[in-house]
């Protein structure tokens, strides 16, 4: 047993909770259908079977052989797990029951509590599970009768030593005093695109607010907590990383400093994946190992564009240096998604992480407050020393200067930016620095080309005014 703390079964959960639910107290788990109330229960459970405790669900509503046949499924373990049946056609309602001289709490409630004051007594579960609250409710017409009873039933299953989990529906109305009466609430919820999982009350305790995300497979729950970027942190080296290319090295002040925010920015096709490549390409060689996560293309298509530019991706792929992973559109909450780059830094010893893009991102999480997310994650990175490369794209090819559509430059250390250029009728590519907080830079604009044999930058263009419109001019040297 964990001291103090019932583990739920599930890490991150527990991690949410501050270490699991506490010992000998009473629970509100709450609910609409289909949010995995009962599969939380289950869990909660079987988890402390596993601990040779002694545990106990009372069904009111779905019969014991569907629960163990629906654990099962899920892979959940209740064989030493008491279920008290005492669903509508068990044995309790076999009869045919008249209500028209007793009241429903005569008939079913008081016998009912006895039934279940009996079983705790006699087996002294050290976890039990109620499913569901909102059942028992329904058979008493006296809010006042139901509250005394309820506290009652509360009090006694607690003092006997066990940790109770009531589940409750949740609709308008229905369980809301209960809140009051219990240790702690949680709420699962479905969202408009991810279910999710919030701590309202946890008494004796702190544990981490806000709504985490949750996902349910074939294979059980899965809780991903809120990233939480300032508890993370890690001693490192900030010394500049060059980019390989000694021109823009020389426009960086010595290149990219480590755990820092880059943001390559500009129009569709103007180099930026193929620039944060460069750095990738350069940091394999000094022995560090990155990882690309793509939103829009597929991993296939970016590895081919890097052969097409000399980057050995393939031997880099082969010795672990980096791994390019494609995310499929909606598939994943940010919770999850940072969750992922988290577990890769930790357990694979990332140096650098590439997303691309800002607005695939915001695409794929679906997620209101998508930049709030995006900016968590970036904090967590540059805490633990990850470099990081953000490829966000303008709209407009010329004309203004835009450096991001998402007003998300707030969030980078480094902004370099690619625009087009139209000379003489030709379309041509310039790069220039924008911002950089850890030194200073070069603030001229040079050419920039991406050829077979990889990314060339030219000499300053100083005799070329207007760059940023896209439609420059050529100004006399003594001008």
């Amino acid at each position: 047993m964990a001291d103090g703390r019932a583990l739920s079964g599930i890490k991150e959960l527990d991690n949410i909770l501050n270490g699991g639910l506490i010992r000998k107290k009473s629970y509100l788990l709450k609910g609409g259908p289909g949010t995995g109330k009962s599969t939380l229960g289950t869990l909660f459970l079987a988890e402390g079977a596993s601990q040779k405790e002694s545990t106990m669900l009372i069904t009111l509503g779905e019969p014991e052989a569907d629960i163990r046949a629906n654990a099962a499924s899920q892979g959940i373990d209740l064989a030493d797990t008491i279920i008290l049946d005492m669903s509508p056609g068990s044995q309790e309602y076999t009869s045919e029951v008249n209500y028209s001289v007793f009241s429903p709490v005569e008939v079913e409630a008081q016998p009912m509590i006895s039934k279940i004051s009996e079983q705790i007594e006699k087996h002294t579960p050290d976890r039990v599970v109620l499913d569901s609250l909102t059942m028992l409710k329904y058979l008493y017409e006296n809010p006042f009768q139901y509250k005394n009873m309820a506290l009652s039933f509360i009090r006694h299953i607690c003092s006997t030593g066990a940790t109770l989990v009531m589940i409750s529906e949740l609709h308008p109305g229905t369980d809301e005093e209960a809140e009051f009466w219990v240790d702690g609430v949680l709420e699962v919820k479905t969202g408009t695109d991810w279910r999710r999982i919030r701590v309202h009350k946890f008494r004796g305790s702190g544990f981490q607010g806000g709504d985490h995300a949750i996902k349910i497979s074939g294979s059980g729950i899965s809780v991903y907590p809120r990233l939480q970027p300032n508890i993370y942190d890690r001693t490192f080296s900030s010394e500049p990383l060059s980019s390989g290319i000694s021109e823009l090295d020389k426009m960086l002040h010595g290149g990219i400093e480590k755990g820092t925010i880059s943001m390559l920015t500009g129009a569709t096709g103007v180099g930026k994946t193929n620039l944060g490549i460069q750095f990738i390409k350069e940091a394999s060689l000094r022995g560090e190992r990155s990882v690309i996560y793509t939103f829009e293309e597929s991993a296939e298509v970016i590895a081919k564009r890097s052969r097409l530019i000399g980057v050995p991706v393939d031997d880099m792929i082969e010795q672990g240096k980096l791994r390019i992973k494609s995310i499929e559109p909606f598939s994943f909450s940010p919770d999850e998604f940072s969750m992922m780059v988290r577990k890769d830094i930790e357990e694979n010893g990332t140096e650098i992480v590439m997303l691309d893009s800002v607005g695939g991102y915001s695409l794929t999480v679906r997620q209101e407050d998508a930049l709030a997310r995006l900016h968590s994650l970036c904090t967590y990175m540059g805490n633990v020393g990850v470099t990081c490369f953000l490829i966000s794209e303008t709209s407009n090819i010329t004309g203004d200067f835009i450096t991001t559509n998402l007003h998300a430059s707030y969030l980078a250390d480094n902004i370099i930016f690619l625009r087009y250029l139209e000379m003489k009728g030709e379309l041509k590519k310039s790069i220039g620095i924008l911002k950089k907080r850890m030194s200073d830079f070069e603030q001229t604009i040079r050419e920039f080309k991406i050829t077979s044999d990889g990314i060339k930058l030219g000499d300053p263009m100083k005799n070329l005014q207007g760059i940023l419109s896209g439609v420059p001019t050529f100004v006399k040297e003594d001008q």
